[in-house]
C-alpha cells in the first residue's frame, strides 16, 4: 500500500525525510512553576522554548537525556510530545468534573488531566495491560497525582461501572505513524488499520453511552489514516443521534477531511483537527470533540 499517495489525496503531500520533530515536555505545575524549571535548566545548559499552542508545553534542546535528571525523578515534568498534549487541552477538564480516561497507560494524558483539575475532582483511568498499568501507577506517583483511580479493565465494558461522566478522553489504540515508528510504511497494512478501526468504533460507542448529557468526549489518535479518524467519526455520527461535533478551537493543524477517496462524509467533520507532521512540526495526530445532546 502506498501510504504517501494516500496522504497526498487527503491534502498531505510531503517527503517524510524532510519532517523534523522537536523534542518536547510538559511542565508539571502541580509541583513546580514553569519559570523555576526554566531557571534550573538554564544552569544545566538545557534550552526550553515555549510551544505557542500549549499551556505548559516546551520544546527542549539538551546534550543528555532528560529521562533521569533529579527534576525528572521529582516529577517536575513529563516527557510528552507536543501533539500528544493537545487532546487534554481540548477536553479542558475542571476541578468539579468526573473524568474517564479510557486508554490511560502509560499516563501522559492522565497526569495532564489531573494537572488541569488541580488534583481535585476524580479521574477513572482504565487499561488492560498489566505492565502498562504499572507504568501508569509509577507516573502517577512520580508526579504526585492524587485524584486518579486506576482499574485494569477493557473500556468497552465501562457500562459495568454504572457511572456517568462529565468529560471523557479516548486516546484510542491506533496504528501510529511514521514519526513514531521508523518502519511504519513497511510494517503496516490496510487490514491492520481496519482491525484497529473496528476496536475504535466499539470504544467510542461505549464511551458515548456513559457520557452525561451536555458532556464532552474527546477522541484522538496518533494515526494519519482516515480509517482510524474521519471514517470512524463519520460512522459514529451516522449511528447516533445523541451527539454532535463541536469545534476544537485550535489554531494549530488543519480541518478534518470531509471527502475521503471520493466518499463524501458528514460536513461537520471540518470541526475535527488533523495534524500533518510537515505542517505542525509534531507527530501525526487527529482530534475530534463530541458533545452529548438531548435527542428526545
Amino acid at each position: 500500500m502506498n501510504f504517501l499517495k494516500r496522504y497526498s489525496a487527503l491534502g498531505g503531500s510531503f517527503n517524510p525525510k524532510d519532517v523534523v520533530i522537536k523534542k518536547s515536555l510538559r511542565v508539571n505545575t502541580l509541583k513546580i512553576q514553569s519559570q523555576e524549571l526554566i531557571k534550573r535548566f538554564k544552569k544545566k545548559k538545557i534550552v526550553l522554548e515555549k510551544i505557542p499552542f500549549l499551556k505548559q508545553g516546551y520544546n527542549y534542546e539538551s546534550e543528555f537525556s532528560l529521562g533521569s535528571t533529579p527534576e525528572y525523578l521529582q516529577g517536575f515534568y513529563y516527557l510528552q510530545e507536543a501533539a500528544s498534549q493537545v487532546p487534554v487541552q481540548v477536553l479542558n477538564p475542571s476541578e468539579k468534573d468526573l473524568v474517564l480516561d479510557m486508554a490511560a497507560s502509560p499516563g501522559s494524558k492522565t497526569t495532564q488531566i489531573s494537572q488541569f483539575m488541580n488534583n481535585k475532582g476524580a479521574v477513572i483511568a482504565l487499561d488492560t495491560d498489566h505492565k502498562r498499568l504499572r507504568s501508569l501507577i509509577n507516573n502517577l506517583e512520580r508526579l504526585s497525582i492524587k485524584n486518579v483511580l486506576v482499574y485494569k479493565k477493557d473500556a468497552r465494558f465501562i457500562r459495568d461501572f454504572n457511572l456517568k461522566f462529565d468529560k471523557i478522553l479516548l486516546d484510542a489504540p491506533c496504528s501510529g505513524n511514521f514519526c513514531v515508528e521508523p518502519n511504519y510504511f513497511s510494517k503496516r497494512s490496510l487490514l491492520d488499520i481496519q482491525q484497529r478501526s473496528r476496536l475504535q468504533k466499539e470504544l467510542l460507542h461505549a464511551g458515548l453511552d456513559v457520557l452525561k448529557e451536555s458532556g464532552v468526549l474527546v477522541y484522538s489518535t496518533c494515526s494519519l489514516e482516515p480509517e482510524e479518524n474521519e471514517l470512524v467519526v463519520d460512522q459514529i455520527l451516522k449511528e447516533r443521534e445523541d451527539v454532535i461535533l463541536e469545534s476544537t478551537d485550535l489554531s494549530v493543524g488543519v480541518e478534518g477531511v470531509t471527502i475521503v477517496f471520493g466518499e463524501e462524509l458528514d460536513p461537520s467533520l471540518k470541526n475535527t483537527r488533523r495534524f500533518w507532521p510537515h505542517k505542525t512540526g509534531t507527530e501525526g495526530f487527529y482530534i475530534a470533540k463530541f458533545r452529548k445532546i438531548n435527542n428526545d
